[in-house]
Formats: C-alpha cells, sequence, structure tokens
C-alpha cells in the first residue's frame, strides 16, 4: 500500500531539461521581454517594404487595380509622358490617384531607403517634418527608412557571421578538445599564428582590390571569429571525454564521430548558447564599425554605420546622430539582456 508521500512523488509530473532552462529564462522578466522586443523589432524590420516605400502597396486606376510595390508600371500607365517608372511622389501622379474612382493605399513612410526627397521644403540634411519623420540626411534620404532597413541588414549580418562562427568554432573546438595529444597540439599552434595576423590590414587590402560587398565583408569576418568560441568548446571536450557515459560508449563500440555527436556534443552546448547574443552584438558593431571607416557594405546600401559617419560629418544634423545611437543603444542593451538571462538559465548551480 503506497503512502501519501510515495502518490505525491509519484503524481508530480517530470520537466525536460530544455524546458527547466526555459522556464528558468521566462522568470527572468529583463531577459524575456528584451528577446519579446528584439524579435518584435526584427519582425517590423522584415516588412521593411511593407511600413517604409515609395510605392503604393495597391492602386486602383480607370477601374484596374495594379500592386505597384512588387511590379514596375511607367508613368504612361498613369496618363504621363514617359516610359520610364513612375515617380509615386510627383504630385501629378498623386493628382491621378486623387481624381473620382481612382485610389491608392501608401505605406505608413512614403519613403523607400534610397528614395531622393526632391520636394523637401528645408535644404538638405532637413530636421524632422511631417513627411520626414526623423528628417533627411546630407542627401536628401529619409532618415526613419535608412534606419528601418540598416537595421535588418544589421541583424541578418550578425545572425550569418554568428552561425558561421559557431559552426567553425564547434567543429574546431570539438576536434581539438576530443583527439587532444597531438591534434590538439597542432591546432593551437595554428591559432596562436593566425591570430597574430592583421585583421584590418587585410580587410583595408581586400578592399582597395575588391569592390565593397557583404558577402565579402561576411568571408572576411568568418575567417577570424571562430576562435574565441573554439577555445570554450575545447575546454568543455577536454572535461566531458573522460567520462563515464563517454568511457561507457566507447566500450559498446560507437565511433568517435558517434560519441562526439549523441553524447560530448549535447552536453558541451552551455557555452555556445551563452555566447550566442554576445557575438550578435560583436558583429552588429564590427558592421558598423567597419561601415563607419567606409570599409564595409557598397555606399548606396542602408548602414548604421554610415548613418553615424553622417551624422559626424553634419554635426549641425543632430537627428542623424542621435536617432542611429540610440538604434544601436537599445539593439545592443537588448541582446546583452537576453544574453544574461540566458546566462543565468542555464546555471545549473541557481535553484530551479
Amino acid at each position: 500500500m503506497s503512502t501519501p508521500s510515495m502518490q505525491a512523488t509519484t503524481a508530480a509530473p517530470s520537466i525536460s531539461p530544455g524546458r527547466r532552462v526555459w522556464l528558468r529564462f521566462r522568470r527572468d522578466r529583463r531577459g524575456y521581454w528584451s528577446l519579446v522586443i528584439f524579435l518584435i523589432l526584427f519582425g517590423l524590420s522584415l516588412m521593411a517594404e511593407v511600413i517604409s516605400n515609395d510605392r503604393p502597396l495597391v492602386a486602383r486606376y480607370k477601374g484596374e487595380l495594379v500592386f505597384p510595390i512588387v511590379k514596375d508600371y511607367s508613368e504612361r500607365v498613369f496618363g504621363g509622358d514617359f516610359d520610364s517608372p513612375a515617380d509615386y511622389l510627383d504630385p501629378f501622379i498623386e493628382k491621378q490617384f486623387s481624381e473620382p474612382g481612382n485610389w491608392a493605399i501608401y505605406p505608413l513612410n512614403r519613403y523607400r531607403y534610397d528614395t531622393l526627397n526632391y520636394f523637401a521644403r528645408s535644404p538638405n540634411p532637413a530636421p524632422p517634418t511631417g513627411q520626414n519623420w526623423i528628417g533627411t540626411d546630407d542627401r536628401g534620404r529619409d532618415v526613419f527608412a535608412r534606419l528601418l532597413y540598416g537595421f535588418r541588414i544589421s541583424i541578418l549580418f550578425g545572425l550569418a557571421l554568428t552561425a558561421t562562427g559557431v559552426i567553425l568554432g564547434l567543429v574546431t573546438g570539438a576536434i581539438q578538445g576530443y583527439f587532444a595529444g597531438r591534434t590538439d597540439l597542432l591546432f593551437q599552434r595554428f591559432m596562436e599564428i593566425w591570430s597574430s595576423m592583421p585583421e584590418l590590414y587585410l580587410l583595408i587590402i581586400f578592399a582597395s582590390i575588391f569592390d565593397p560587398s557583404i558577402g565579402l565583408l561576411l568571408l572576411l569576418l568568418s575567417l577570424f571569429g571562430w576562435m574565441g568560441l573554439s577555445d570554450y568548446v575545447r575546454a568543455d571536450f577536454l572535461r566531458n571525454r573522460n567520462l563515464e557515459y563517454v568511457q561507457a560508449a566507447r566500450a559498446l563500440g560507437l565511433s568517435n564521430w558517434q560519441i562526439i555527436w549523441r553524447h560530448v556534443l549535447p552536453n558541451s552546448m552551455t557555452p555556445v548558447v551563452t555566447f550566442l547574443p554576445f557575438r550578435m552584438s560583436g558583429a552588429i558593431l564590427a558592421l558598423t564599425s567597419l561601415d563607419f571607416l567606409g570599409l564595409g557594405v557598397p555606399p548606396s546600401t542602408p548602414s548604421l554605420g554610415e548613418l553615424l559617419a553622417q551624422g559626424k560629418n553634419n554635426l549641425d544634423a543632430w537627428w542623424i546622430a542621435l536617432s542611429t545611437f540610440a538604434v544601436l543603444t537599445v539593439t545592443l542593451l537588448l541582446l546583452t539582456n537576453i544574453g544574461d538571462a540566458l546566462r543565468n538559465a542555464l546555471d545549473v548551480r541557481r535553484r530551479t
């Protein structure tokens, strides 16, 4: 006959390790809400073409529905004289859509990142107005649109660079830590030589030889961004390779790669997961710094670093530097809060 304590123990639901980590993370309100806000901002940036664009989302002209946001229409379609693509900020085109029977639904912000406001009332850079919410830069482009598109590029670049660094760091750290011995010694000597190479000089050299592009920048930064994580993975593999469950797996006849994939790697992921937000912050700062120096993305690409450079060159246009600094500060603060909460959630020494 079972006692009440035994019945309570039997009825208690078991919690998986992943759910336990999630519950710890969610209990940290600062980190949890930082994650929510970050995901909302990132989701809005993915819809940048719908939020900020110089073309209508959908329009009706002479009884026919048109979708300028996905298709180019010439000016002749809307009663103009030229075959060039229609400029939907032109007062003539706006007047055509305001006639009876015609209508157009515009995005919240009427400007794309490369749209020039030829009808601004103030010289560029123009201060914030009802048309340009955060003003324009020194070329007449809308600052809000460039911030929105530049934020998206920064996050996507940070995700790509983080993913590349994590994969390379995991592979190299796992090989060093699991096989140890001569393999570890050779890898360590290689990393010492490789880390001594002047990364900034290489970026300057390649920027002078090749046309600047995000792909080239991602490749160059990925060549050096894996070493920091590799050291942490190596240390965890060196500790776990001699534990009882690994020795039992060897006794059962599993190959080295099966042991690494099934047993050692899942138990060595704590430093990888913990450092993800901080690695993203470093990637975003690296892109911003290189763009500020003119070594990053092409000049036509919306970039937070390029906006900071414009703010430095136009100190009287306070809205450029201030808004860009605010976006960077909020982004890095959110990622830091997420990283702190994730680190605390993975700390097994804390009370459940």
